[in-house]
């Protein structure tokens, strides 16, 4: 079991014990370094959870839903949204806390959304009556499934943080990220000048994970970029499937251009900010770790390894 100094960590929901109850299992014969791999993939697919369901959601509708339904699929897609959400909490695969979080994301992401569809960035399917101006209101869940993301994944591996930057600093970054999405339409466009100030302020921090038995680190800064990556394919998936439309795509679908990482590159840095406040960054363990509960050296006892 992972601990800081003080002897705590964040809570895993029953669920997510049951991913270590599964390894400590099933996975016992498998080469340390080859179980550790399996389960960082099963775990990074759970708390891909909320997106994976929201991306078939979107694919499955534009295959299969017909046209001039009575209801139409812009409407059917929020209300998904909303019932994926409520299953998340019914079924505690997300706390409260992190509930609010993620309402900040949805709220952040669709007042994005408005202003953007307003300018001519990238247009929506017209139809339906769930909507904002020309935004369907499931779009925000969309921005909410990175929020539920993130939570979940620090949770999951017990996520810790060396060399991290006052918080306030990334806070200043992250607001003027947000900014410059709106003021770059009228003013110079910084965008680049924003990703080397991330770049700088965050070129010492690693994040240091827990996968099963074994704590690994990576720079921070490539766990921006391969998140990023991952969304800039879920957003091709989108587009291919009509969801939305940039301009270029107008005229048939073509893949979303790369330098749109740039902008999800600079949306992880808002997002990470977010995180922050549900989450403080701790620093990695050190010492002698917390006793174990005897629940878990009873399960050890039965040939697994010990569960976070």
């Amino acid at each position: 079991m992972t601990t800081d100094r003080t002897g705590s960590r964040p809570e895993l929901t029953r669920s997510e014990m049951l991913l270590d109850r599964f390894a400590n299992r099933w996975l016992t014969r498998v080469p340390a370094g080859v179980r550790e791999f399996l389960v960082f993939g099963i775990k990074q697919a759970w708390a891909c959870l909320f997106g994976a369901l929201m991306l078939a959601a979107i694919i499955a509708t534009s295959w299969w839903y017909p046209d001039g339904a009575a209801l139409d699929r812009n409407d059917l897609l929020v209300i998904i949204a909303v019932l994926i959400q409520a299953g998340m909490l019914v079924f505690r695969l997300e706390t409260g806390r992190e509930f609010l979080v993620i309402i900040l994301f949805h709220l952040v992401g669709t007042g994005m959304e408005i202003f953007k569809t307003s300018v001519g960035s990238w247009n929506y399917a017209p139809g339906g009556v769930l909507h904002i101006g020309a935004v369907p209101l499931f779009t925000g869940f969309m921005y909410a499934a990175v929020g539920s993301y993130l939570v979940r994944v620090h949770r999951l591996f017990d996520l810790r943080f060396s060399h991290y930057p006052p918080r306030w600093i990334t806070a200043v970054i992250a607001a003027a990220i947000y900014v410059n999405f709106f003021s770059h339409h009228w003013l110079p466009d910084i965008r680049l000048v924003l990703v080397a100030a991330t770049v700088v302020v965050y070129a010492r921090c690693m994040m240091h994970f827990r996968v099963h038995t074994r704590t690994l680190r990576m720079p921070v800064l490539l766990a921006f970029l391969l998140v990023a990556f991952f969304i800039w394919l879920a957003e091709n998936i989108g587009t291919a499937a009509g969801a939305w439309l940039y301009p270029s795509q107008a005229g048939g679908w073509e893949l979303v251009p790369l330098t749109k990482l740039v902008a999800w590159f600079l949306l992880m840095m808002i997002s990470v900010v977010l995180v922050t406040f549900v989450y403080p960054p701790k620093p990695p363990v050190t010492g002698t770790p917390a006793p174990e509960p005897a629940a878990r050296k009873a399960d050890r006892g039965r040939g697994g390894a010990p569960i976070l």
